[in-house]
């Protein structure tokens, strides 16, 4: 098979990464933070890598990296972390639902209300100005995405992120399509809380996501429980990361994600890796481009894009295509994506779109039998 699905998750997985996660499920026996002897002390020096490596990659302290268990769970921490009654909470156009959901349930409640703000693939002035419009007294956060899951637009993160330090408000962001792919820097970018998920860009395995604090705010966690420390106290230690670490760890996915970001660094970092993929989604879009019935959502600056593409063919409902593709063994995705208001914005709600994420692991001849075989489904050839 030709995985071209590492918007969903990446694969395949660098061979340290499966190692990694086989050797601490096969050789350490012990829970981090959780006893003294050897085998737990070894997988709390596996944890504690992995933090500094993470930290040093996003710019944030060690301590202030939080394990969970994936990007939803991360967001809805911090979402509901510093949500307070009556507050007013702006996102943007090209939502996952993994940020919708959780703000249509809080607003369900009665306790916020949050405003949809217009992002303009085109222009970024347009983008950051609509945010500078819907900012008033009573915003608390900006939660939106770093880059859109279907279609690759990548917001102006820095820019929002000032605008957010000069209001006085809490910027979060998620970070899913970017992680690994795209440069990251929460103190650049004015970010206070990053949520990411650990087994797409970043190569670790499922399971694995992360919250990333700034230090600047500290939502209050959604669960309490046993963290390894202050035992004796029956409140919920407030120092970090414990607060928001209630029960065992996911060692091993944690183990299996410090291999991840390790082969990114090997590689040469996000740059290496985004240079490539963004030369693949090129390839495909230059090709598909120039078949009869093949419509595009292009990529307005390929060169700060997320590297993703997707696109329709003639009349057929993106979830035929995408069946028709699987019979000839290429995995891409297809339908609504879990981003409803992404279709909204981009007008693709009555059939969705393929979309096509090509990974490191790609290569440019995968991408070519690829466009054949669409231009084979585009012509109305027997499959």
């Amino acid at each position: 098979m030709i995985y071209l699905d590492n918007g969903a998750t990446s694969f395949p997985k660098p061979a340290s990464v499966t190692e990694s996660v086989r050797n601490a499920m096969r050789y350490s026996g012990g829970s981090p933070g959780r006893g003294g002897h050897k085998n737990t002390l070894k997988a709390g020096e596996t944890v504690f890598k992995t933090r500094e490596l993470l930290g040093e990659m996003f710019s944030c302290e060690s301590e202030g990296v939080i394990f969970t268990d994936n990007c939803t769970t991360a967001i809805n921490m911090a979402v509901k972390g510093v949500c307070r009654k009556g507050d007013i909470i702006l996102t943007s156009t090209l939502e996952h639902n993994s940020v919708l959901r959780p703000l249509v349930k809080l607003e369900e409640k009665g306790i916020i209300s949050f405003e949809t703000v217009r992002i303009n693939p085109l222009n970024d002035d347009d983008t950051v100005n609509n945010f500078r419009k819907a900012m008033s007294k009573n915003v608390r956060a900006v939660v939106c995405t770093f880059a859109s899951n279907v279609f690759g637009t990548v917001l102006p993160i820095q820019r929002i992120g000032r605008l957010c330090k000069e209001q006085g408000v809490i910027f979060i962001v998620d970070g899913a399509q970017a992680a690994g792919a795209l440069s990251i820097d929460m103190k650049r970018m004015n970010i206070d809380i990053l949520c990411l998920p650990g087994h797409k860009g970043l190569y670790g395995p499922m399971g694995t996501g992360l919250m990333l604090l700034s230090g600047r705010v500290m939502p209050e966690e959604l669960t309490q429980g046993g963290t390894g420390s202050f035992s004796m106290e029956k409140e919920q230690p407030l120092v970090i990361p414990d607060r928001y670490e209630s029960g065992t760890l996911n060692y091993p996915g944690i183990a299996g994600l410090c291999s991840g970001v390790e082969f990114i660094r090997a590689c040469g970092g996000e740059k290496t890796i985004h240079q490539w993929e963004t030369e693949l989604v090129k390839v495909l879009e230059n090709d598909l481009s120039v078949i009869k019935g093949v419509k595009l959502f292009p990529h307005m600056k390929s060169s700060v894009c997320a590297p993703i593409l997707s696109f329709n063919i003639g009349h057929r409902h993106s979830e035929e295509v995408s069946a028709l593709l699987d019979k000839h063994n290429f995995a891409v995705r297809a339908g609504y994506h879990c981003a409803r208001l992404a279709h909204e914005n981009y007008g693709t709600a009555e059939k969705g779109c393929v979309r096509v994420t090509p990974g490191f692991f790609n290569s440019k001849k995968d991408i070519k039998n690829f466009v054949f075989c669409c231009n084979k489904i585009a012509l109305g050839k027997k499959m």
